[in-house]
């Protein structure tokens, strides 16, 4: 018979497979929490949002053009089979998608493409309040250069031989004068309204996001550019969708541009927080607390709005180490407090001088950029005035005075000093 030991021995292993099998039993697919699909000129984005990590691969296909996306673990749910409804048709890139489970355990999505694609599928650990994150970013074979985006939409038109300041003159106060610059050329400007996409920026207790109202913002500034003799303007973004913070200073690089403007909307913990604010980037460290944890803030975009951190960029290594260009941020703080002036008139400062700190949007090194917050979205007096169109076209208006002001006091050099980064 066996003895004491044995029976333990015995009773032992039994519960170690009982628990083995247990443990094999319980395991539990991963969920597609949310699907999002973000198209643009620039690219389409696909993110799948699920509640835990997820092993996949991806292969493209010729004849007709797809990209097919294994997902291993994964349930099949509603999410997932709303996922074809996502894709309009003025989609660039996506002509549809199907999904489906293609063997146990596998979901598997085919995205029919209309074109040749250069895909990006990488994942995304929890930030914010989001959690993991599986994100395919779908670019033209051939990427979309905005200088010739620029010049496709308009062509140059031509200078006047004695270049003025335009229908706006009047508008200005006549105790402070604008004086005419002599303009020899075609001025750029490259607006950059924040955030987009998965990266909403800061949201207001009545639900605004910062977003929405930078982009409307800024396309109301564009055309009030592009009314000005001798001006043209340039968006970083024309849609909902996101663009990581160097590739915004990529094309301002792009298309040679004599200017740089980042529209955002402020936010803080204290609903009582207000007025307009401008900032440039700084090679000494922060000029207040609240400059440097704005920065900060405002650095962490790529975080949320998701970049693909396996793609290195030869182009950012670059305007790095170009940062201790001084001349370029005393041009930077004459533009600032031009404009910073400017929205004093229609609005409260919140504070009275142009601030300083290491935004990564503004390291174009020879392009004078600027950061503006109109107004503070977390204030509720202020969000409501931030949806206003009227408030908003007073806005731009403001803005474009102070980029006419600047200009007045320094006149664009030649083109030739700008120079293109292919």
């Amino acid at each position: 018979m066996p003895g004491r030991r044995d029976v333990l021995k015995f009773a032992a292993a039994s519960l170690t497979l009982l628990v083995s099998r247990v443990g094999a039993g319980a395991t539990v697919a991963t969920s597609i929490l949310a699907v999002r699909v973000w198209p643009a000129r620039d690219y389409t984005r696909v993110t799948l949002e699920h509640d835990q990590a997820i092993r996949y691969s991806h292969l493209l296909v010729k004849d007709p053009e797809r990209l097919v996306l294994d997902l291993e673990g994964v349930e099949f749910n509603s999410v997932l089979q709303m996922l074809p409804s996502k894709i309009i048709d003025a989609d660039p890139y996506i002509r549809l998608i199907r999904a489906g489970r293609n063997k146990p355990g596998v979901v598997r999505l085919v995205i029919e493409l209309k074109g040749e694609v250069k895909p990006q599928v990488f994942a995304l650990k929890p930030v914010g309040e989001y959690g993991h994150r599986l994100v395919l970013d779908l670019y033209p074979a051939e990427p979309v250069d905005p200088l010739m985006a620029l010049l496709e939409k308009s062509a140059e038109p031509p200078l006047k031989a004695e270049p003025g300041l335009g229908s706006h003159d009047k508008a200005v106060p006549a105790d402070k004068p604008v004086d005419k610059p002599e303009i020899a050329r075609l001025i750029t400007i490259v607006l950059d309204p924040g955030h987009g996409g998965e990266d909403p920026g800061a949201v207001g207790r009545g639900g605004s996001y910062e977003k929405h109202v930078t982009l409307s913002v800024a396309r109301r500034l564009k055309q009030k550019i592009d009314a000005t003799p001798n001006m043209r303007s340039v968006l970083t973004r024309d849609g909902d969708y996101f663009i990581p913070l160097n590739q915004r200073v990529q094309k301002a690089r792009r298309v040679q541009a004599d200017l740089f403007l980042s529209v955002h909307a402020d936010a803080f913990i204290k609903s009582t927080a207000r007025g307009s604010s401008v900032f440039v980037l700084s090679e000494n460290g922060a000029s207040s607390s609240a400059a440097r944890w704005l920065a900060n803030k405002e650095n962490s975009a790529d975080l949320v709005g998701g970049v693909n951190i396996g793609v290195k960029d030869p182009y950012l290594a670059r305007t790095l180490l170009d940062l201790s260009q001084t001349a370029t941020i005393n041009d930077s703080l004459k533009l600032g407090k031009d404009v910073l002036g400017e929205l004093g008139r229609i609005n409260t400062l919140h504070k009275a001088h142009v601030e300083q700190a290491g935004f990564a949007v503004l390291k174009a090194p020879d392009i004078p950029s600027i950061l503006i917050e109109t107004a503070f979205i977390s204030n509720p007096e202020e969000e409501a005035r931030l949806n206003d169109e009227a408030y908003q076209d007073r806005m731009a208006e403001a803005i474009l005075k102070g980029i006419r002001r600047y200009f007045a006091k320094n006149p664009p050099l030649a083109k030739s000093k700008l120079a293109r980064l292919d």
